[in-house]
């Protein structure tokens, strides 16, 4: 009798399920099924267990935890009946994976199945085996499925089929079992069980190389044989989707015999034709259609070079572009951003339609579309493109022009074939969509500027143009404003007009305008109100006959509830009120920038510590992310470098100010008086020293004015009296300038008397392992010299390498450059840590530390926690 004939306990609590009318009411229904189907199953009533299986696999839907009905499944599998078996297999299915360890009792089950008389029964244990199959019962059931592919019934060799591709994924070492029994499918007329079969070769292709070159030399005739004989098949309804005859069956075809033709001429000249022909008599005006196109252009893309072909397949994907379904353009795009490798001339016909999809609604196109531009330009065609760029740059969406305009940026700096085009073009993308540039394109700008020494008026002028109409455009500001800080009086006397420029009359107090305009306006950001300040300080020596009135903006600043404007305006006016002997040095204009050393350092492959020239360089220690000082002071590496590695502290100062200390010492015959606490710069710098003893000589204070009160012509004495001969001796032992790493003497080597300790492996990977050793100088417990040995144990050579560490604060750490930043292969580098624990004794050392290289131009960061330092460190 039909267990389920009478049964309605399943619809009935359906029923009051969907009553409910709270989650709290569903849970309570759920919560009395799930007790009443427990007490069912501890009575284990055979009768009832079907229902409550099928109540489960509800109750699972839902989302409710059903782990306690699991064993239930497998005893309805081992039924001898076909409606239990039926159910119990669903329920397999359902609510168990193959990560569940229970499934390995159902093997023995699934095995008597497969082999049942009932072919409806093989049936419901090919179905279960090919969705939870896992790589043991692969292995225990592979013999039967390979069995049953050459099955009778054209059902079962369809399932066996499908069985056997879930097999082969999950043991690839199986699939030599399968090669014969798959070619085998392919001379099938069932359409399903055919379809099934090139899936399977598929599979077995991309797992085998032994199968792929059998289907290559077997098979591929046969499979363009079926491709023709269904492309030219008369109309069949039973098999007909919008007029393609078994468009599914194409495109499985057509990816099979894109694996096949990948890789090798002769199979590739073999499918020339029926690919045409595809290509040719497919009609494109309903999806079926297009998908089938689309599969038979990605062919042609990846088989072996056939020119004809892929201008056809590009030509086919243009007239998708013109297609008004989104997701047909879409994939356009993709493959047209692919087929530029193959023939960029064929794509470039594009080009008009291409621009259109950067003006489309749909973000996703456009962003795709955008990309595909970007991929277009050459040195032909980019002033044309950037033009149409740009002009749809002024009416695109506020949410697509960061994008656009960081596309278009790219796109001038590399192309551009002279630099007063790429200047104007920069300035008209500042101007459409100066806030939504990022720094680093108009940091590149100024580099750009700062190099082309005939366009200093030109651009000046230029960008003072651009800044009254575009004033609430931020990154246009302040190029604007630096450039008028550093060429202002280019633009007041018109200095350098070009041909195609119309004069303009601008005052000292219309540049002086711009500046303070920028340093008042309420939305100004911290960036551009620093800039504007240091432009000001710039004008008040250029335009000597306002300065009283850049005096008076500088020091309204005093007031500001910004720190750093009110540190700038007090440090500025005394530079303006107290040091006019010095201010023309100081606000020189800018050294050319070096246009080269800063694209590699924008690009991100050589550090801010690495010197390109032979001048001896400054090193920043591995682990310090830029150099703190030099960009605190804004200096061009070039300027530091210029100053011998045994530069003393006067020594740098000295080059900074363009003022002569040394001889400013001699004249006064001024000795220091000591001062406790720590020195100035040092202060500024948040940089500690070992003792009070060592920094009792008085700093050099620049803006002191702690005599100027008294006697304001003093300011540049005190300056140059405090730098008598023990100021070396000073500063080479503090920390400032060892920040630097090469401005003082090199110390000679300490000799390490103290207690041995033992190496440690702080750090091990599969392709890495550092290893510390320690020594500590004598005379001083609380410093540990740690000596860093990185070990490459992998085959590949690390490039960009870079150790940084971190301490808790009662720890003081310094890292010395590398000596490298390539590990090779095999091989290993080294560094010297320094570390001082101030609470030696009680605190052990700790250390995090992260590692990044690059391997193969992928980035790779290690990060990890060293706490196995020895007992007494």
């Amino acid at each position: 009798m039909n267990p389920f004939s009478s049964s309605t306990r399943l619809r009935d609590m359906i029923r009051s399920i969907r009553a409910c009318k709270t989650a709290a009411e569903e849970r309570g229904v759920v919560r009395k099924e799930c007790a009443d189907i427990r007490a069912s199953i501890n009575e284990n009533d055979p009768h009832d267990r079907h229902r409550n299986l099928a109540k489960l696999m509800f109750i699972h839907m839902l989302g409710y935890p059903t782990h306690f009905g699991q064993m239930e499944c497998l005893k309805l599998i081992a039924s001898p009946g076909f409606p239990e078996k039926r159910i119990g297999y669903l329920g397999l299915m359902l609510l168990l994976d193959e990560r569940q360890e229970v499934l390995m009792l159902v093997t023995n089950s699934l095995k008597q199945d497969l082999n049942h008389t009932n072919q409806y029964v093989v049936g419901l244990a090919l179905c279960a085996l090919g969705n939870i199959c896992s790589a043991e019962m692969a292995r225990d059931l592979a013999p039967e499925v390979e069995r049953l592919i050459q099955f009778r019934d054209p059902n079962i060799r369809k399932k066996a089929a499908l069985c056997s591709t879930r097999i082969v994924r999950k043991v690839p070492d199986l699939a030599e079992n399968f090669i014969n029994a798959a070619s085998s499918l392919l001379k099938e007329k069932h359409h399903g069980v055919l379809i099934t079969g090139i899936q399977l070769c598929y599979e077995l292709c991309m797992i085998s190389d032994e199968a792929l070159e059998f289907f290559r030399k077997k098979c591929t005739t046969g499979l363009i044989k079926t491709l023709r004989d269904i492309t030219n098949s008369a109309y069949q309804p039973e098999y007909d989707v919008a007029g393609i005859t078994y468009p599914f069956l194409h495109i499985r075809l057509l990816k099979l015999l894109r694996v096949l033709g990948h890789g090798d001429a002769d199979a590739s000249d073999l499918m020339t034709d029926i690919l045409a022909q595809v290509a040719t008599k497919t009609e494109s005006n309903k999806n079926a259609g297009n998908a089938v196109l689309y599969e038979c252009v990605e062919t042609i893309m990846a088989i072996e070079d056939t020119s004809s072909l892929r201008v056809l397949a590009i030509n086919i994907l243009g007239r998708f572009l013109s297609n008004r379904d989104n997701n047909i353009r879409y994939v356009a795009l993709n493959m047209l951003m692919k087929a530029i490798a193959f023939d960029d001339q064929a794509v470039q016909r594009h080009r008009v339609t291409v621009l259109e999809c950067v003006k489309d609604p749909d973000a996703s196109i456009r962003k795709r579309a955008l990309e595909l531009v970007s991929l277009l330009v050459n040195e032909n065609n980019v002033k044309q493109l950037t033009k149409e760029l740009i002009d749809y740059l002024e009416i695109s969406d506020e949410d697509f022009k960061e994008d656009l305009s960081a596309k278009i940026c790219s796109i001038v700096e590399k192309f551009s074939p002279e630099k007063i085009w790429y200047i104007d073009q920069m300035l008209k993308v500042l101007s459409e969509a100066g806030k939504f540039v990022k720094d680093d394109v108009w940091h590149a700008l100024i580099v750009v500027i700062s190099n082309a020494s005939e366009l200093h008026g030109y651009t000046v002028r230029a960008l003072y143009k651009a800044v009254l109409t575009y004033w609430e455009q931020e990154t246009l500001v302040r190029v604007a404003i630096w450039c008028i800080g550093e060429y202002g009086d280019l633009l007041v006397n018109n200095v350098g007009m070009l041909g195609i420029e119309d004069p303009i009359t601008v005052t000292e107090c219309d540049a002086v305008d711009v500046v303070e305009d920028a340093i008042t306006r309420h939305n100004s950001d911290m960036t551009t109100k620093s800039m504007a300040l240091v432009a000001l300080l710039k004008l008040s020596s250029r335009f000597p006959s306002i300065s009283e009135r850049i005096k008076d903006i500088i020091v309204k600043q005093k007031g500001s509830l910004l720190l750093e404007m009110q540190q700038r305006a007090i440090e500025f006016n005394s530079i303006v009120d107290r040091h006019k002997n010095i201010r023309s040095s100081l606000v020189e204009r800018m050294p050319v920038l070096d246009e080269a050393t800063f694209n590699v350092r924008r690009a991100g492959s050589l550090p801010a510590s690495v010197s390109t020239t032979a001048k001896p360089s400054v090193s920043i220690p591995n682990g310090v992310a830029a150099a703190p000082l030099v960009d605190l002071l804004d200096l061009d590496s070039e300027d530091i470098l210029a100053a011998p590695s045994s530069s003393t502290g006067a020594d740098f100062l000295q080059d900074l100010l363009g003022v002569d200390l040394r001889s400013a010492s001699a004249q006064s015959g001024a000795t220091p008086a000591p001062k406790a606490g720590t020195d100035m710069l040092l202060d500024i710098l948040s940089i500690g020293t070992d003792s009070p003893a060592q920094n009792s000589t008085q700093s050099i204070d620049l803006l002191s004015t702690a005599d100027v009160n008294n006697n304001p012509s003093t300011g540049l004495d005190t300056l140059s009296s405090s730098a008598p001969p023990q100021i070396a001796t000073t500063v080479s032992d503090g920390g400032m300038f060892d920040l630097l790493d090469g401005l003082s003497p090199s110390p000679s080597k300490e000799a390490t008397n103290g207690p041995a300790y033992p190496p440690i492996v702080a750090y091990e990977s599969s392709s890495l392992k550092i290893e510390f050793t320690f020594s500590k100088p004598s005379g001083n417990p609380q410093t540990t010299n740690v000596g860093a040995t990185f070990i490459n144990l992998s085959p590949n050579t690390f490039t960009n390498f870079v150790f940084q560490a971190a301490v808790p604060k009662f720890l003081q750490l310094h890292l010395d450059p590398a000596s490298s930043n390539t590990l090779p292969a095999s091989g290993n580098i080294t560094q010297n840590l320094r570390v001082t624990n101030s609470q030696h004794g009680k605190k052990s050392l700790v250390m995090r530390m992260r590692i990044g290289y690059k391997v193969n131009g992928k980035d790779v960061l290690e990060e990890g926690q060293i706490n196995n330092f020895p007992r007494g460190l």
